[in-house]
C-alpha cells in the first residue's frame, strides 16, 4: 500500500488517540517529533529508513542545537511512530528499535521546602476576587502531588470530601485515588463559598473544579503564570512551575520515610524507576546537610 507522509501521520495520530488513549498535548508533541523526521528527508518513504539513517537523523538534530534531553524526547516520538507502523503492518522490521537514546544525565528536580510552600500560600492576596481559588490551587497541588493537567481537569464528582480522597485522571486516562489533606479540603471549601458558587458558569464547564473569571475551565498556562508571579512576590529565587509542587510533595513524603511504592501509586508513575529519583534527591540533601553541619567535615587534615 503506497501512503504519503501525511497519510501515515494521520494514521499515527488516530493510533495515539484511539489505541493509546494519549492526551492531546502528548499527541501533538509526538506528531511534532515525527514532523522533524519528515523535514530531514521529506522525499524518502519513512518505511524504508534503515537504522543507520535514523542514527544519522539523531546526529542531524544534535547539529541543529537540540539538547540531549530534547534529542531523547524527539527520538521517543519517532520510536512510537515506528511501533505504530509495525503494528499496522506497514513495516516488517522496526529500524528504530535498537537506536540508543542520547545520554541526558539525571537531573535532580527543583523542590520547595514546607516553609517555602507556606510562604507562597501566605503571599496569596485573598482580598482579590480569585485569591481563595489561587490558595486552593497551591494547597491541592502540594497536598496531592498532581500534574497541572490533572489539576485543571479535576471535576466536582472527583472530590470525595467525606473520604478525604480525589479521583485523578492521569496519563493515558488512567485513574487513581489520591488522599487529600484537611487544609486543602478546607481551602477548596473556602474557594467554593467565596468564589465559585457566585460565578455564572457555561454548561460545558459546570463540572470542573477550577474556573477562570469567565466561569470556564482554568488553563494550564494560567496556573503556571499565577505560580511564577507568586514566587516573585514571595522572594523565592528558584525557577519553579506547577510541577515543582509535585516534586515538593514527593520529596516531603520520601524524606519522612514513606514507602516508595506508595509514593509511586500516588504520583501515578508507571515505573518505580521514575519515583526513585526522589531517593537520590534525599541522599544529596543528606550529604549537603552532613557537609554543612557535621564537625568531622570541618576538621582540618593533619
Amino acid at each position: 500500500m503506497n501512503q504519503s507522509w501525511d497519510q501515515l501521520l494521520a494514521g499515527f495520530q488516530a493510533y495515539l488517540k484511539l489505541e493509546r488513549s494519549l492526551a492531546e498535548h502528548t499527541r501533538i508533541s509526538y506528531s511534532a517529533d515525527v514532523a522533524k523526521l519528515k523535514q530531514w528527508m521529506p522525499e524518502q518513504d519513512p518505511r524504508r529508513f534503515s537504522p543507520a539513517q535514523l542514527s544519522a537523523f539523531i546526529v542531524w538534530i544534535a547539529e541543529l542545537g537540540f539538547t540531549p534531553v530534547s534529542q531523547a524526547r524527539i527520538l521517543s516520538g519517532v520510536k512510537a511512530f515506528y511501533r505504530y507502523l509495525l503494528l499496522d503492518r506497514q513495516i516488517e522490521l522496526n529500524p528504530a528499535s535498537h537506536i540508543k537514546t542520547p545520554k541526558t544525565g539525571r537531573k535532580l528536580p527543583v523542590f520547595l521546602s514546607p516553609e517555602e510552600v507556606d510562604l507562597m500560600i501566605c503571599s496569596v492576596d485573598r482580598s482579590k476576587p480569585f485569591g481563595e481559588r489561587d490558595a486552593a490551587i497551591l494547597e491541592v497541588l502540594y497536598s496531592c502531588g498532581l500534574r497541572v493537567s490533572e489539576l485543571t481537569g479535576l471535576k466536582l464528582q472527583d472530590v470525595y470530601a467525606d473520604e478525604s480522597l480525589l479521583r485523578v485522571t492521569g496519563k493515558g486516562n488512567k485513574q487513581r485515588l489520591v488522599p487529600i489533606g484537611d487544609m486543602a479540603l478546607k481551602q477548596l471549601g473556602a474557594y467554593f463559598l467565596a468564589v465559585r458558587n457566585h460565578q455564572d458558569i457555561p454548561a460545558a464547564h459546570k463540572d470542573y473544579v477550577f474556573l477562570n473569571r469567565f466561569g470556564k475551565r482554568l488553563s494550564r498556562v494560567s496556573v503556571f503564570t499565577m505560580i511564577q508571579n507568586l514566587a516573585v512576590l514571595s522572594g523565592i529565587q528558584k525557577h519553579i512551575s506547577p510541577h515543582t509542587f509535585r516534586h515538593s510533595f514527593a520529596t516531603a513524603l520520601v524524606e519522612a520515610g514513606a514507602d516508595l511504592r506508595a509514593v509511586q501509586e500516588m504520583l501515578g508513575h508507571e515505573s518505580i524507576t521514575t519515583t526513585e529519583i526522589y531517593t537520590h534527591l534525599e541522599t544529596d540533601y543528606l550529604k549537603s546537610t552532613i557537609m554543612q553541619f557535621h564537625p568531622a567535615s570541618k576538621r582540618k587534615q593533619r
